[in-house]
């Protein structure tokens, strides 16, 4: 159990504290990091809460009661400093959407863990098997955005991030004598350039629905409707739009095309779901009922020769995986294989632009994915 004595964390909610909390960091090479958000409370998800541990202490920096935090964007940015995460790829990407940051020089613990072939690579499962350390779960659906914060969840935050310094110098250690850290290096570089994905556009929101293609073009058209008027309605309530109405009442209320408030209820509304939102569902449904039918948006199917490649190098690589007991992502990631699938390369020279990121792979694989690509032109 590594020395690392628990004490209250600090919580910083002014600028004078945060610009003190940069200059402590900035005296670190080693920095934890993690990050709270308010996605099943908020119709726009927002980080709500910064996690940062050092040997020193354990620090939790409140954005919503900051007007700026422009004195942390050097550290994250600069190369000096290692920052520590547990399955980063969401924490960066909402950090980058909320604050414009950028990434260099990072740590993922989860990557870490997957690249030496654990079967657990939860936060929880790492600590307890490392550190006889058993985290509580239980306020993971939170709603950060409550202000104050109860000292319970302040306190549960502050796991997140206390013993990650410890646990990566251990995988560290443990990726170098297996001779696996070049290959996490080369992860930990990809995922400073992690970028999140667009907004799902208005008028696509009802494909989205589990069931929409299901319906009539007609139905659909009323679900669509449904769609955006509870769109609409989220925004306006800063609610996540499944706590207006979830999908389900949706897809039933444009099957039966309920004309009254009786048939609302009928078809699934709550008494408080239909004082709030009674009248403009029905609206919803008269304007979808009068809108053009909707049919399914139509996607090219990608050629035969194409899927054929797809499916040799993905039997190659989960051959590869199971020879090194790891996940198949970890081989050869997903893109890597569309990539190279759609562009069939033949040699060395069209295979490498292609695994320029990935240059441990190529290194180690990138015979091998040539051999299994010539084996499909004999």
């Amino acid at each position: 159990m590594p020395s690392l004595p628990l004490t209250t964390p600090a919580l910083i909610t002014r600028m004078a504290p945060l610009r003190a909390l940069a200059e402590k960091l900035a005296a670190e090479p080693l920095i934890a990091v993690d990050t709270e958000s308010n996605s099943l409370h908020a119709y726009q998800e927002r980080v709500c809460l910064i996690q940062f541990s050092i040997p020193s202490g354990d620090f939790l920096v409140d954005p919503l009661s900051l007007d700026t935090l422009a004195p942390l964007a050097p550290l994250f940015a600069d190369p000096k400093y290692e920052k520590i995460f547990h399955a980063a790829e969401y924490d960066l990407i909402c950090l980058k959407r909320d604050f414009d940051f950028t990434f260099t020089n990072l740590f993922d613990t989860m990557f870490a863990a997957r690249i030496l072939g654990r079967n657990k690579v939860g936060l929880g499962s790492i600590l307890e098997e490392e550190f006889h350390v058993v985290l509580n779960k239980k306020y993971q659906r939170a709603d950060w955005g409550q202000r104050p914060l109860p000292s319970y969840l302040l306190a549960y935050a502050q796991l997140d991030t206390h013993y990650l310094i410890p646990l990566r110098t251990r995988l560290r250690e443990q990726l170098r004598q297996r001779n696996l850290w070049p290959l996490a290096e080369e992860d930990f570089n990809r995922l400073c350039h992690i970028n999140g994905r667009e907004p799902t556009p208005k008028e696509d929101l009802v494909w989205r629905i589990n069931g929409a293609r299901d319906l009539t073009p007609e139905e659909v058209a009323v679900l669509n409707e449904l769609c955006l008027y509870r769109d609409q309605m989220g925004n306006r309530l800063d609610r996540p739009v499944f706590k207006v109405m979830n999908d389900e009442l949706l897809l039933v209320m444009a099957q039966r095309l309920p004309t009254d408030r009786n048939g609302l209820l009928r078809a699934g509304m709550t008494d408080r779901q239909l004082h709030r939102f009674g009248d403009g569902a029905l609206a919803a449904i008269a304007r979808g009922l009068a809108s053009p039918p909707l049919y399914p948006p139509v996607h090219p199917r990608p050629d035969d020769e194409y899927l054929y490649r797809v499916e040799v190098l993905s039997d190659w690589r989960k051959m590869r995986a199971r020879a090194l007991g790891v996940e198949s992502d970890v081989v050869l990631p997903r893109e890597h294989v569309n990539k190279i699938a759609r562009h069939n390369p033949t040699d060395d020279a069209s295979l490498l632009p292609l695994m320029e990121d990935i240059p441990w792979r190529y290194e180690q694989f990138g015979q091998q994915i040539l051999q299994s690509l010539a084996r499909i032109k004999t």
